[in-house]
């Protein structure tokens, strides 16, 4: 890769207001910058990017047998529940419509559960709703359909807090400690925390905090078809769905978006990712045998940002000696890491959803 291009790369940062730069290929860090005195030492909270490794759990539990098929309806994973609805004194999962009964654990992973929400763009009613609201899991199960199960896309953090609520029912552990367990431990990734709702399910739409070298891992993990030091942890299948994910978005600002499993994808660029409110990002390009992790405090444009990091592809093989390129590198990253920007440089307020079509 291009060390003049990388340097682009950082000033384009500095424009989006970046906490964190790191790109990895073939296997090794080729950039890890981060702007700001303090930026390399404390977790970043990923916003929804943590879906992405809601996700992934959800996948650990599908291979390992816990999760019998991706097109178990959902509802069953919560009998013990009763909702209100409309009836005075709520009446019991076995009383849903039809519709309501189509939700599968697939069309959750989708954001086509049908469920009725708003979370687009600058419209987050539901979302904040849930949030306040004491029993999220019920909030979530008491909304009306607006659609049925598996037709449209619909950005919905309920769908994935409905996922960590699942990994619970089947693993008897939260999604956190079934993360330290089967995803956080083998990948090596240290302490990170994770929000949990008032009933102390982890929040499956947001609220997990990670190093950006950590990120990266969950990234290496998707680029390397799901498997980690020659053991395998995803089955291929999941990944396949995803580098090829069909669910269209009807996205005005990237009308070629795709989505699926939580990942993000888009097909013409060549690159799948998790996507966080402010551009928490980490990208895979299957083709470039990348991963890029972004953190920051402002939105970004996706496909200009995926440009940026293929153009600075230069050969599959080392380039020629470069000293002015290097220099020119590495004085960009000592400008950027020695600014004072920020006291803390992880956002600590109460983070939001944001649509990339926002």
């Amino acid at each position: 890769m291009s060390s003049a291009a990388l340097a682009r790369l950082l000033d384009f940062g500095t424009t989006l207001s970046f906490d964190s730069l790191l790109i990895a290929r073939h296997g090794r860090i080729v950039l890890d910058a981060y702007y700001g005195r303090r930026a390399a030492d404390l977790p970043h909270v990923m916003n929804s990017a943590t879906k992405a490794v809601i996700g992934t759990l959800a996948a650990i539990a599908y291979k390992d047998g816990l999760l019998d098929r991706l097109n178990h309806p959902a509802l069953e994973f919560f009998s013990d529940r009763s909702v209100a609805l409309d009836l005075p004194g709520g009446r019991s999962i076995a009383d849903f419509d039809d519709k309501r009964k189509a939700i599968t654990v697939q069309s959750l992973l989708d954001m086509t559960s049908g469920i009725d929400w708003t979370e687009q763009s600058k419209r987050l009613e539901t979302f904040i709703e849930m949030e306040r609201s004491p029993d999220w899991i019920k909030f979530i199960l008491d909304r009306p359909m607006s659609a049925t199960p598996g037709d449209i896309f619909n950005y919905n953090s309920g769908n994935s807090h409905l996922v960590s609520a699942i990994i619970t029912k089947l693993t008897g552990m939260s999604a956190l400690d079934y993360a330290k367990a089967r995803l956080f431990g083998p990948l090596g990734i240290g302490a990170s925390s994770w929000r949990h709702d008032p009933q102390g399910i982890t929040t499956g739409g947001n609220g997990l905090s990670m190093l950006p070298r950590d990120m990266a891992k969950i990234g290496y993990l998707y680029l390397r078809n799901g498997e980690w030091k020659d053991k395998r942890l995803l089955p291929p299948d999941w990944i396949n769905r995803i580098s090829h994910a069909t669910v269209n978005t009807n996205s005005s600002g990237e009308p070629d978006m795709r989505y699926s499993n939580f990942f993000w994808a888009l097909p013409n660029k060549h690159v799948y990712m998790a996507v966080g409110y402010h551009c928490q990002l980490i990208m895979i390009f299957p083709e470039l045998d990348i991963v890029a992790v972004t953190t920051a405090r402002d939105f970004c444009s996706l496909s200009k940002l995926a440009d940026y990091i293929s153009s600075a592809v230069k050969s599959e093989g080392a380039l020629p000696s470069d000293p002015a390129g290097a220099d020119l590198l590495a004085n960009k990253i000592r400008e950027i890491s020695s600014r004072r920007r920020y006291d803390d440089p992880v956002p600590q307020s109460q983070e939001m959803v944001r649509h990339p079509n926002g």
